[in-house]
């Protein structure tokens, strides 16, 4: 059922992300080649979603958990940290950037990997009483940011997979479905002009979202379904090259 709170975070979402969007494509801080990027087929992309997708669902999640819009902001920090810092980059996955660490060398994709894993702890133990609850809840939040990142590797896809997973949230009561609206609002929102590939999300959305969409998870379940989640999340990353070569066929 759509309660009337679900429905102002589902709304609120969405039109804070396209206004957002909107102000950053007409006045671009630093200047518009500073927004553009490259996408799979060559084309000139503008990363205006982005910060806007994350700026929105973090109200939005903030509305409904303060530990929520906590997660959800400091994914989209560290997302937007990778965009800028990391561009250029061709090393993707974890395993690229901790095999780096070891070196001694400190990537981007480390930093959003260290910085995600503290904010999804930090968010899982406002939103947690337990000890293992509040590991667990870490482990998911900071997992789901990371599954939708990896998502993102043709138009439409990360976003639409946060409208399909996030629809049985918005089922549910309390802050669980107000963060699944937040979501859902935010991806909805930044989905056509993804799909049409006049703007892209990059990591600062895929992350924002994704952690909203852990923290409905985590709002919304008790031991039995974070262990599950967190389980799901984690076997998701380790085979992330799977994942991302699905997302692309599709």
């Amino acid at each position: 059922m759509i309660t009337r709170r679900k429905s102002r975070s589902l709304l609120l979402s969405a039109a804070l992300a396209r206004a957002g969007q909107a102000l950053l494509r007409s006045r671009p801080p630093g200047g518009r080649e500073r927004w553009e990027r490259t996408n799979y087929a060559g084309r000139s992309v503008g990363l205006y979603a982005g910060p806007a997708c994350a700026v929105s669902v973090a109200v939005g999640a903030g509305r409904a958990h303060p530990g929520a819009g906590l997660a959800v902001l400091a994914a989209g920090v560290c997302g937007a940290y990778d965009d800028v810092a990391g561009a250029g980059d061709p090393r993707r996955g974890f395993r690229a950037h901790l095999g780096a660490l070891r070196e001694g060398e400190i990537t981007s994709g480390a930093v959003k990997l260290f910085g995600m894993s503290a904010a999804g702890l930090v968010a899982g133990a406002l939103m947690k009483e337990r000890f293992l609850d509040r590991v667990l809840a870490g482990v998911v939040i900071a997992g789901a940011a990371h599954v939708v990142n990896l998502l993102d590797v043709r138009p439409g896809r990360a976003a639409g997979a946060v409208l399909a997973l996030g629809a049985p949230g918005l089922l549910r009561g309390g802050p669980a479905g107000e963060l699944a609206a937040a979501a859902a609002g935010a991806a909805a929102a930044v989905l056509p002009d993804d799909l049409g590939e006049r703007a892209m999300i990059g990591d600062t959305g895929a992350h924002a979202l994704g952690a909203a969409l852990g923290a409905a998870v985590v709002a919304g379940n008790q031991r039995p379904g974070l262990l599950a989640h967190a389980v799901a999340v984690v076997a998701a990353t380790v085979h992330g090259d799977r994942v991302s070569a699905w997302a692309r066929a599709l």
